[in-house]
């Protein structure tokens, strides 16, 4: 068999190097528009510093990323974040404050840090701590990620330290996105536990029990990178695919079939296709070959997104760093989405002296950020976050990375929505789909949709 998988993002490498180590005596081809594989995964090295600009880490509570690096031999570069910054900061008027010991994405395993921490009010926190007694919602219907939020914990909650938490990762409307979607396990602790603040405890009490009764085994921390940056392994994936089977600086503008029921890409015929891009670029794929699919691909929107790394001497900031990065609230007004303190999270990534902050805007909080020029976009984010750090003078130096449609947006719906795409695409044995409008946006998540794609090919065939 012939396949031919369009995207060479890292859902399309993957895809490849699975259908190319489980597939002998059958051949795979790999296509994209850019210049380069990878897709918006790509690490810069300037001045002595490491720059990654997008995604700079995965996280390990899913498998598939670590399992890849060590069937690549990537182990020994595995990085885990600096232990001694594994705080998150939240700004409020300007300024930065830790996030509650314990607060995990939307619910509390404590609740004496949030009884003391400045971003909520007595109000505020008194509503919180009623979570605990809030008749819990049994149905399985979709909400907004707000909806929920407000119904359990509270307005302040979720404007000072839900939104800006959630925004950072989807740089969504809290408003439209889907809980089920992205968060389902709150929900299920609702129904399971009726409460958020239960269940975490119950949760937190069992983990630590594994934790004592875990004798041996490697163990990282929630989130690690690899050393030489994640170029490396993108680059790694092409290395173990076949000589010349991938071709750049070609798009292919869509999808037809031969008589004979085989796909053709550009002037060649394929027994299979994989489609590992977004879900805009493969609903134009095949607008004329699967007018229906296409249509259902077309539903799920996007938004733009920019990262803008800054570098600053050490001593042009004035305020003390404790931790890995901050995230700003809508309430606050600013352009930003959150910061990443780059050089302390991971060490190697700096040349001795240099603070690297890396900025994250777009999304629902910019929308035109891609598209804004670098002269107008860097002094804009640069003046969102000078009073937050007390930052004197200019940058040394910056590296802007443009992305546009980027962030699949899961709006309230989006599990039904896909379910419709799934049973579409089933209906083509010889076509598969994957990408990070699936079933998370993250590197692990991007693997394991190339890699289901080609199990789907695989048993369909057989």
């Amino acid at each position: 068999m012939k396949t031919a998988i369009i995207g060479a993002g890292i859902t399309g490498l993957s895809a490849a190097y699975c259908f190319a180590k489980h597939t002998e005596n059958n051949t795979v081809h790999l296509f994209d528009s850019r210049a380069r594989i990878g897709g918006v995964l790509e690490t810069v090295n300037k001045n002595g510093c490491q720059i990654e600009q997008s995604a700079d880490n995965f996280i390990t509570t899913v498998p598939w990323g670590v399992e890849l690096c060590k069937e690549l031999c990537l182990e020994s570069e595995l990085v885990q974040t600096n232990p001694q910054m594994r705080r998150t900061y939240v700004v409020r008027k300007n300024k930065l404050h830790l996030l509650p010991d314990g607060f995990l994405m939307m619910a509390p395993t404590r609740l004496v840090p949030l009884a003391l921490t400045p971003l909520l009010s007595p109000f505020g926190k008194l509503r919180a701590a009623l979570e605990y007694i809030i008749p819990p919602r049994k149905d399985d219907v979709d909400e907004s990620m707000a909806n929920f939020v407000r119904r359990r914990l509270g307005k302040e909650v979720f404007e000072r330290m839900v939104e800006p938490l959630v925004s950072g990762i989807y740089a969504s409307d809290m408003e439209k996105l889907s809980v089920l979607a992205t968060l389902p396990r709150f929900r299920e602790m609702e129904r399971k536990d009726g409460s958020l603040i239960r269940a975490m405890q119950k949760q937190l009490k069992a983990n630590r029990a594994a934790h004592l009764a875990e004798q041996s085994g490697a163990r990282y921390s929630m989130f690690v990178t690899l050393r030489s940056g994640l170029t490396t392994l993108c680059q790694t994936l092409a290395d173990k695919l076949p000589k010349d089977c991938i071709t750049l600086n070609c798009k292919i503008e869509c999808l037809t079939k031969s008589p004979s029921g085989k796909w053709i890409v550009g002037d060649t015929e394929f027994d299979n296709v994989i489609i590992a891009t977004s879900a805009v670029d493969a609903s134009r794929l095949l607008t004329d070959s699967l007018p229906e699919l296409s249509a259902q691909l077309h539903k799920i929107f996007y938004e733009d997104s920019v990262v803008i790394t800054f570098a600053f001497r050490q001593e042009q900031i004035n305020v003390p760093i404790r931790g890995m990065g901050f995230v700003v609230p809508k309430t606050e007004g600013s352009p930003v989405l959150a910061g990443s303190f780059s050089s302390m999270k991971y060490e190697h990534r700096s040349a001795e002296g240099i603070a690297l902050i890396r900025v994250f805007s777009g999304g629902a909080r910019l929308p035109n950020a891609a598209s804004m020029p670098d002269e107008e976009l860097i002094p804009l984010l640069c003046g969102g976050i000078k009073p937050v750090l007390k930052i004197e003078g200019e940058p040394l130096w910056t590296e802007s990375a443009h992305w546009q449609r980027a962030m699949p947006q899961y709006y309230v719906g989006h599990r039904e929505l896909i379910a419709d795409i799934e049973s579409l695409a089933a209906k083509e044995p010889a076509l598969a789909l994957a990408g990070n409008y699936f079933n998370g946006v993250g590197i692990p998540n991007c693997i394991h949709s190339g890699k289901q794609a080609v199990g789907k090919i695989i048993e369909r065939r057989v």
